[in-house]
C-alpha cells in the first residue's frame, strides 16, 4: 500500500493540484492524506476572517471525506505563514508520524509567498524527518518520493515531466469533490478554478498520450515519468 501525502500552504491548494491523484490512489486502496499549513482563511473580500476560516476548515474535511483521504492542518495564519525552524520541525514530525511514501507540494517560485515557502519548509522538513540521529518524538522516515504540483500561481520555471493518467472514476470523484470549495466555484474573486483545472487535465494528458492527467515536476531533472500511481508504480 502507497501512502501519498500533500502538503498545501492553503486549504484547497492541493485538492485542486493533486487531488484526483489523491482519490485515484484511494480508489486503488492505497492511503492519502492532505496537510494543510493554514486555511487560506484571508482569501474571501466579504467574509470575516473568523467565519471564513471555519467555512474554509469545514469545506477541506468534507473534499478529504469524499476523496477518502484523511486530512490534518497546522495553525498558522493565511498570509503570514513562517519559514523558521519550528515549522519546518512539526512539518518534519508530521512525516515521521504519518510515513508517507511520496510527497507532493508546491513549486519552488510562486505570485504567493505562502506557496514558495510551503516548498522550502517541505524540502527541509523532508530531510529532519528522515535524519537519524535528531532525536524527535517518532522515529527517524526518509519520504522516498517527492514531487511539486502544477499550479497556475506557481508558474514560474515549472516544466512538468512526471504525467500522472487520470481514471474517469478517479477524475469524477475529484471534478465533483472540489466542487464544495467555495473559492473553486468562484465564490471568492471570480477565478474559474474548477473549470481551469478540469481543463488542464486535458491539455497535460494529451502530450503524454493519455486523455486526462495531472502533472508534476520531479526534483532536479526530468524523470519523464508517465504513469497512473506513484510509489511502486511501473512506468508506462
Amino acid at each position: 500500500m502507497t501512502h501519498v501525502l500533500a502538503i498545501g500552504a492553503h486549504a484547497g491548494d492541493l485538492d485542486l493540484t493533486a487531488g484526483a491523484v489523491l482519490a485515484q490512489h484511494v480508489l486503488r486502496g492505497d492511503r492519502a492524506t492532505l496537510l494543510h499549513l493554514t486555511l487560506g482563511e484571508r482569501g474571501h473580500p466579504r467574509l470575516p476572517v473568523p467565519d471564513y476560516a471555519r467555512q474554509k476548515r469545514e469545506e477541506a474535511e468534507t473534499f478529504a471525506e469524499r476523496i477518502g483521504a484523511g486530512v490534518r492542518f497546522l495553525d498558522y495564519e493565511d498570509g503570514l505563514l513562517p519559514e523558521d525552524e519550528e515549522v519546518k520541525l512539526r512539518v518534519g514530525d508530521l512525516i515521521r508520524e504519518l510515513r508517507p511514501d511520496v510527497i507532493l507540494t508546491h513549486w519552488s517560485a510562486s505570485i504567493h509567498k505562502d506557496h514558495a515557502r510551503t516548498h522550502r519548509i517541505v524540502e527541509d522538513a523532508r530531510f529532519y524527518g528522515g535524519l537519524k540521529t535528531l532525536e524527535r518524538e517518532h522515529p527517524a522516515y526518509w519520504a522516498g518520493e517527492l514531487y511539486y504540483a502544477d499550479n497556475w500561481e506557481d508558474a514560474e520555471g515549472f516544466v512538468p515531466d512526471v504525467f500522472v493518467e487520470l481514471t474517469e472514476e478517479a477524475y469524477e470523484l475529484w471534478s465533483e469533490a472540489i466542487t464544495g470549495y467555495a473559492y473553486a466555484r468562484g465564490e471568492t474573486y471570480g477565478f474559474p478554478y474548477v473549470e481551469y483545472y478540469r481543463a488542464l487535465t486535458i491539455v497535460r494528458g494529451a502530450p503524454a498520450g493519455f486523455e486526462r492527467a495531472q502533472a508534476f515536476a520531479a526534483p532536479k531533472g526530468s524523470r519523464d515519468l508517465r504513469t497512473k500511481y506513484f510509489g511502486k508504480a511501473t512506468p508506462q
